[in-house]
């Protein structure tokens, strides 16, 4: 049955803001395929193809999943006008299957909020995020997890942690400047001229410390592979990271400068952020490869690529383009030293999901109250963005941290590990009866 929605969603588009949104969709679409190149290339050759399937795998899941409820969950309120359920999420079932968003009121159509571009293209926008917040998970739990498990595990994540999530931030709920958020909680929406709201421009809660945290919750439940700490995990295809991490560059202006939903300066702000933010990034993770191994190397490039990406993230539209170096470079030199941890912690995160994405996503989500050309304190203003940032960032690292836990201990009677054996021999010929290479 199609829920008629209320008069004032309808509305006429904009057809430049609509063709650069449906661009960006299809952009970051490309960076999840991106993201199977660089984590196949980082795994060892008997592992890649798994390792490219738990990515690809995830597009299909999670479109599935977004398209039926996902979308209604985290932004079904704002069209439909019922209220959400305690600024945590929306009702699943309003807008269930996403027909109501192609309803047409003569030339008007379904609007998304105050945007110019239809709810529709906005849905399938938002889709491309959920998809490569699971695909992130994965690298954490390379050669060693159940196929099956992690499929079943994706549609648990996306529709009790990312949709939530999601809807705290972007949709009205807790995490976002509407007046029962945090900032109003803790200083309301505004004190004088500094907008104390939140920011989280595209998704550094959302998708990157999100990503990452469950990441570290599941390398702790599942374990360690077999031989960690005395075997050498040597990337297989280094050509394949350098691919991977320029396709994810190119997908990342859809992620970043499509959050603006709109072709205008800001977008053109936001695309200058994030690349100078990545371009001092490397230099970050680089100077610190030659300083402590006295070797620049070229997984370092493309890793320190990765790391200014995660942190520009929710930073990108309020920062200047001087601003954007210095949370870049610091966030390169972070992730560069975070990825030794799990050897001196003993947990294995295989191919440093958490140094990464938690690292550098803390930092890009905290860094806005540094850095804010509006409200960061290396510009005059006070510590109350600062407060916020925290305070946002340590609720989505509780939030996702205590659900990834009971969804990975729901899923154990299934089970996550492959046996000892399959691990010896290789996931991709025990999960999935092929191999990348050919015996020569």
């Amino acid at each position: 049955m199609t829920v008629a929605l209320p008069d004032e969603v309808f509305g006429t588009f904009d057809t430049g803001d609509t063709a650069w949104v449906i661009i960006s969709a299809a952009l970051v679409l490309l960076m999840t395929p991106a993201l199977a190149f660089f984590y196949g290339g980082l795994s060892r050759g008997k592992s890649v193809l798994n390792m490219m399937m738990m990515s690809f795998a995830s597009i299909a899941t999670v479109t599935v999943v977004y398209v039926l409820w996902g979308f209604s969950t985290s932004f079904g309120d704002s069209l439909t006008g019922d209220s959400d359920i305690g600024g945590i999420f929306a009702n699943p079932f309003s807008l269930f299957g996403s027909d109501q968003l192609t309803q047409t009121r003569g030339d008007e159509v379904v609007m998304w909020g105050d945007s110019t571009v239809p709810a529709i293209v906005f849905l399938a926008f938002q889709l491309t995020f959920a998809v490569i917040t699971v695909a992130l998970i994965s690298g954490a739990l390379a050669e060693r997890v159940k196929f099956v498990t992690w499929l079943i595990f994706t549609v648990l994540f996306t529709t009790i942690i990312y949709l939530p999530l999601a809807h705290m931030v972007w949709g009205g709920g807790i995490m976002s400047g509407a007046e029962r958020g945090f900032a109003s909680w803790m200083f309301g929406s505004t004190d004088g001229e500094a907008n104390v709201a939140p920011i989280d421009f595209a998704g550094g809660t959302v998708v990157h410390i999100n990503a990452g945290m469950a990441a570290l919750v599941l390398v702790l439940l599942v374990g360690k592979r077999i031989g960690f700490g005395r075997t050498a995990y040597r990337p297989h295809n280094i050509p394949f990271v350098m691919l991977g991490a320029a396709l994810l560059w190119f997908g990342w202006f859809g992620f970043n400068v499509g959050s603006e939903l709109a072709a205008d300066m800001t977008a053109g702000l936001v695309w200058v952020n994030t690349t100078v933010a990545t371009a001092a990034a490397m230099i970050g993770w680089l100077a610190v490869e030659w300083l402590r191994d006295g070797k620049p190397t070229s997984v370092g490039a493309a890793s320190g690529i990765v790391a200014g990406l995660v942190a520009i993230t929710p930073a990108c539209g309020d920062l200047t383009p001087v601003g954007s170096m210095g949370l870049g470079v610091i966030a390169g030199i972070l992730a560069a030293l975070a990825i030794g941890l799990k050897f001196k912690l003993g947990y294995d995160d295989s191919l440093d999901v958490v140094g990464v994405h938690l690292v550098a996503g803390l930092w890009g989500t905290v860094g806005i109250g540094l850095f804010a050309k509006e409200t960061g304190i290396f510009y005059g203003h006070d510590a109350k963005q600062l407060a916020v940032q925290v305070v946002i960032a340590l609720f989505a690292l509780a939030f996702t941290g205590v659900l990834t836990a009971v969804i990975a201990l729901v899923l154990k009677p299934i089970g996550w590990r492959i046996d000892r054996e399959d691990e010896a021999r290789g996931i991709d010929s025990a999960e999935h009866a092929e191999t990348a290479y050919e015996p020569v």
